[in-house]
């Protein structure tokens, strides 16, 4: 960002930040948020969490005119983010300054900071442990609310969960921290979190925001905030069926997208080409949705919430969701069926695994991000490495720093591809020049149908 003059300002209990002063082309950028503000009044946002969710939440806020809080345990993020040094994707260190400048974001990692919060956002992960959802991250992000909870104030849940979350665990610890009674003193909520990083049509500002409360007061707080915040808001009846939303949204792609790797599998012993049958299913107007195959599912929600869908139908009905299981099995065991393609492909040319070179391209878990959470193409990767394979990567989104040992990065290049016995396409980003790996690649194993040529195979 560009910053003209800067002073240092104490942003909120126990610690400091850099605060810049506005240039006058950021004045300009900021003074309709500047206006809506004053509107506002001294309208105060707590984010908790400043990952993939809670920081385009944070700065969007920041633009409809909101003072916000950008609380995080991790020390290193709140130090970038305070200096303007983006490490979300979706949020441009540019767009991060011009948050900053307005006086109205800073990063935190003391709860002190939450003091005096009008409405509070909870964004933190909720990984699996062992097959169980682990929420001690939305546990500790409540009890570190609960002492700054005030009368009218609102707290919000966009974590995903399973369905009871937030009246079973967040409204008793808030009661119990703070002395007051949820849904009398003060309003909670629940919103599930839509964003898909990367996307450049479906931002979190014009997607369909679902928004819920534990009372009628409650969900008239969330929609209200939300309605400033994002183009279209969709009331439910409680915070149990909005909760399920999110589940069946991505339990429904997760289910989909098994089935088209399964048939992925099966055309190809049959010899029938599955992107053809595809395209030619997608021609119907109605009753078919798109699904492609590829290594798997990665990122935060699809190879996660289903399962927290499972295992909430498990403890409660003592029935088991054989459709989420089916396609667990199918997806984890996608990554073990392409390297056994791998191997196959070589062992047709009479080449062996071991101490062969491959280039993979793509390891992040979808195109043109950095997001390598639960990245399917990495698990491929790694168990190639594991298996003897000389692998070299390209990964013009991810830094060295971010993989683990054995995974070294390359830039891609005629010399490189002719390098490889094979040549890998993961993660079909943009940037790869696709037609100068058809060009030059000995095998090419192609799982996302960029290329063509009769030295390529496909999914």
């Amino acid at each position: 960002m560009t910053v003209v003059e800067s002073d240092v300002r104490k942003s909120g209990p126990g610690f400091t930040m850099l605060a810049p002063r506005a240039s006058p082309e950021q004045r300009s950028d900021i003074s309709d948020a500047d206006a809506r503000f004053a509107a506002l009044g001294t309208r105060a946002v707590v984010v908790v969490g400043q990952g993939y969710v809670g920081l385009p939440l944070s700065i969007l806020a920041v633009e409809r005119g909101f003072r916000v809080t950008g609380l995080e345990i991790d020390p290193g993020r709140v130090g970038r983010l305070n200096l303007g040094d983006s490490y979300i994707d979706d949020i441009t260190s540019p767009r991060l300054g011009r948050a900053l400048a307005t006086g109205r974001f800073c990063a935190s990692s003391d709860f002190a900071s939450a003091a005096g919060f009008d409405i509070a956002i909870i964004t933190v992960p909720t990984p699996l442990r062992d097959g169980a959802p682990d929420l001690s991250f939305i546990e500790s992000a409540a009890v570190g609310l609960a002492p700054h909870v005030t009368r009218g104030c609102t707290v919000i849940l966009e974590s995903t969960t399973y369905p009871g979350t937030t009246e079973e665990m967040v409204v008793p610890l808030l009661e119990s921290g703070s002395g007051l009674v949820a849904g009398v003193d003060f309003h909670v909520g629940y919103s599930p979190e839509r964003i898909d990083p990367g996307n450049p049509r479906w931002s979190l500002e014009n997607t369909p925001k679902v928004v819920s409360g534990i009372s009628d007061d409650s969900l008239a707080a969330v929609q209200g905030f939300y309605s400033q915040i994002v183009e279209r808001t969709v009331p439910v009846s409680s915070t149990r069926v909005a909760e399920m939303t999110k589940l069946l949204e991505n339990t429904f792609r997760h289910v989909n997208v098994a089935l088209i790797n399964e048939l992925a599998m099966y055309a190809h012993d049959m010899g029938i080409r599955i992107d053809e049958a595809v395209d030619a299913a997608s021609t119907k107007p109605f009753g078919f949705m798109r699904f492609t195959p590829g290594p798997g599912v990665g990122g935060h929600c699809l190879p996660i919430d289903p399962s927290y869908l499972a295992w909430d139908v498990k403890r409660r009905l003592g029935k088991t969701f054989r459709f989420v299981e089916l396609a667990n099995d199918v997806n984890e065991h996608m990554p073990d069926y392409i390297v056994a393609r791998v191997v196959d492909a070589l062992n047709h040319h009479r080449l062996p695994l071991r101490g062969t070179r491959i280039l993979a391209l793509g390891l992040s878990y979808k195109p043109n991000t950095a997001d390598i959470r639960e990245s399917p193409s990495l698990t491929v990767v790694e168990q190639l490495l594991a298996k003897g394979a000389d692998v070299r990567a390209v990964e013009p989104h991810v830094h060295q720093s971010r993989l683990a040992d054995g995974v070294r990065l390359t830039t891609l290049t005629a010399r490189e591809i002719r390098s490889a016995a094979i040549v890998l396409i993961l993660t079909d980003h943009d940037a790869f020049d696709y037609e100068l790996v058809s060009q030059h690649g000995r095998i090419v194993l192609d799982l996302r149908n960029r290329v063509r040529g009769t030295n390529v195979e496909r999914l």
